[in-house]
């Protein structure tokens, strides 16, 4: 449990400290778009197995902190890193984790994510948003991100096992 907050923490200011470096206006996005927070759910799901509940209400909770310190749009990312972690379970629960594996769950995510922002910004038409659009801020999102999530991967396989409860390979 201290890995994976550890590893929510650090993200969560990585994606604030990088987003102030890297332009972030429509046309105008960087190939290195942080959403290292997202990414640090699809690692830390094996330390929350035996307790979904607790996974869930982390995602919760990071989501609304999100929102009060990134959006100001209060619920809108709670409710966003929800169903994202719903996602992961559902992910976890079919596919074995392993270094491809990995890569495959995050770029699932990233996709996923994305969508389902795109369908809330659709529904209630708060910018223009097209199909060029979205694979735009989908392309522009992955290079940082799987590099992220290798890192992190392999941080969390170098680890002691007294620090992770279960196996993570």
């Amino acid at each position: 449990m201290l890995v994976s907050t550890i590893i929510l923490i650090v993200s969560f200011f990585l994606d604030g400290i990088l987003s102030n470096f890297l332009p972030y206006m429509v046309g105008d996005l960087s190939l290195f778009t942080p959403m290292l927070t997202i990414v640090s759910f699809v690692i830390i799901y094996p330390f929350f197995v035996k307790n979904k509940k607790a996974y869930y209400l982390s995602a919760l909770i990071v989501g609304l902190c999100y929102d009060f310190m990134y959006t100001n749009l209060l619920f809108y990312n709670a409710i966003l890193f929800l169903i994202v972690a719903l996602l992961i379970t559902l992910l976890y629960k079919y596919i074995q984790p392993t270094w491809f594996t990995i890569l495959f769950f995050v770029f699932l995510v990233i996709v996923g994510y994305e969508c389902l922002n795109a369908f809330i910004i659709l529904i209630f038409q708060l910018v223009p948003m097209t199909f060029g659009r979205l694979i735009y801020k989908i392309s522009h999102s992955l290079i940082l991100n799987l590099c992220y999530g290798e890192v992190l991967y392999l941080i969390v396989l170098l680890l002691p096992k007294r620090f992770k409860k279960i196996s993570i390979n």
